[in-house]
């Protein structure tokens, strides 16, 4: 890339100029223009398009060829004194106020702050991701907004999936992933290989997705372990920021599924008939216990059953001797009250005699004086 000093913003016939002008109600107005070698119109349906510093060295060369520029010159044109705002909104875009070999891709912020001694203000802006982005322009009472996006820098890393088995004389695919620095998918050249008896197929790129690789791998015939690997170009620039991933190797074992489903089918087998046989065992057992169970709760039933009968028998021997005692005692106790009637009553007739005999003789001595006789 060639140093800030290489860029030659008085080259207008060389380079794309855009404008875009907002005149609010104020007084105040804004006029931007994007004044490096780039291509877009700065819509959001077409973005300007600006490299990504894969080099983590953010620079702008002053050449023919738009794809060399890493930053975007954004001059606003103000009122002289007039503080202008510059804005990035989206991921890995950044701002910078110059450009030069220290500027890499952590640099910057997302927004600066420019007061002109003259009426214009200057920022560069630059981007590590394809996404689009933004940057707004504002000063008091107006703002515009252009829009940017990056193209992504030479292939930097490469992931690789496959499954990790497969049948014999089967096939299993590789898909593989190539992206520059920053994670932005990229088209490259993919080279597979493979060890063991296996054979890559032609690396095929994804219809639909950017960077993305499938390759066939064709299993041998014998069971055992493959390997898979897959590389690109080693990157002519390794920055510090992060190690170049440029290979990417598998480990695929290879198995004969049909006698591996049969051995495994013959083992369930042998697992349920040893299942069965179990539990045949302890449904036996549980019917034997239950049987035991059975008998001696039906033993211990007529035992109790046998207790029951002699308490419900001693209890009738019990009240008929009790009746019995009663009627007896019932008996002798109307056989004393007859006899103690029949005591007082004849002792009673012996008083009666007695008085009778004696009111006779007082009768017989008294006749004036008689006694009634007691009946």
């Amino acid at each position: 890339m060639n140093s800030f000093k290489k860029i030659a913003l008085g080259m207008v016939a060389a380079m794309t100029l855009s404008t875009l002008v907002v005149t609010p109600a104020s007084a105040n107005t804004v006029s931007v223009d994007v004044t490096t070698e780039i291509s877009g119109a700065g819509t959001a349906a077409s973005p300007f398009t600006v490299k990504v510093p894969s080099d983590n060295v953010v620079s702008v060369a002053d050449t023919s060829t738009v794809t060399n520029n890493e930053a975007l010159l954004i001059t606003a044109t103000v009122v002289a004194g007039t503080p202008v705002t510059f804005t990035a909104v989206g991921a890995g875009t950044r701002l910078v106020s110059a450009i030069g070999s220290t500027v890499n891709a952590s640099a910057g912020s997302s927004s600066i702050t420019v007061t002109p001694a003259s009426t214009t203000a200057t920022v560069y802006a630059y981007t590590t991701t394809t996404a689009a982005s933004a940057v707004t322009v504002s000063v008091t009472g107006a703002s515009t907004t252009i829009y940017l996006k990056g193209v992504a820098g030479p292939a930097y890393e490469l992931k690789m999936s496959i499954p990790a088995s497969g049948n014999i004389s089967g096939k299993v695919t590789a898909t593989l992933d190539v992206a520059d620095i920053f994670g932005n998918a990229v088209a490259d050249t993919v080279t597979v290989t493979t060890l063991g008896g296996a054979t890559a197929g032609t690396v095929t790129a994804d219809a639909l997705v950017t960077g993305r690789y499938t390759s066939e791998i064709s299993l041998p015939a014998a069971a055992g372990t493959v390997a898979v690997g897959a590389s690109i170009v080693a990157p002519t620039s390794v920055p510090t920021i992060k190690l170049a991933t440029t290979s990417q190797t598998a480990i695929v074992t290879v198995s004969d599924l049909a006698t591996a489903l049969a051995a495994e089918r013959a083992g369930r087998a042998a697992d349920k008939a040893a299942a069965d046989q179990a539990l045949s065992a302890a449904l036996a057992k549980a019917a034997a216990d239950a049987a035991t169970a059975k008998a001696a709760a039906d033993a211990a039933a007529i035992t109790a059953a046998a207790e029951i009968a002699k308490l419900k028998a001693d209890a009738v021997t019990a009240k008929v001797a009790a009746d019995k005692a009663l009627a007896d005692a019932q008996a002798a106790a109307k056989a004393e009250l007859d006899k103690v009637k029949a005591d007082n009553a004849k002792a009673l007739a012996d008083l009666k005699k007695a008085f009778n005999a004696l009111a006779k003789k007082w009768n017989a001595k008294n006749p004036k004086a008689k006694v009634t006789l007691v009946k």
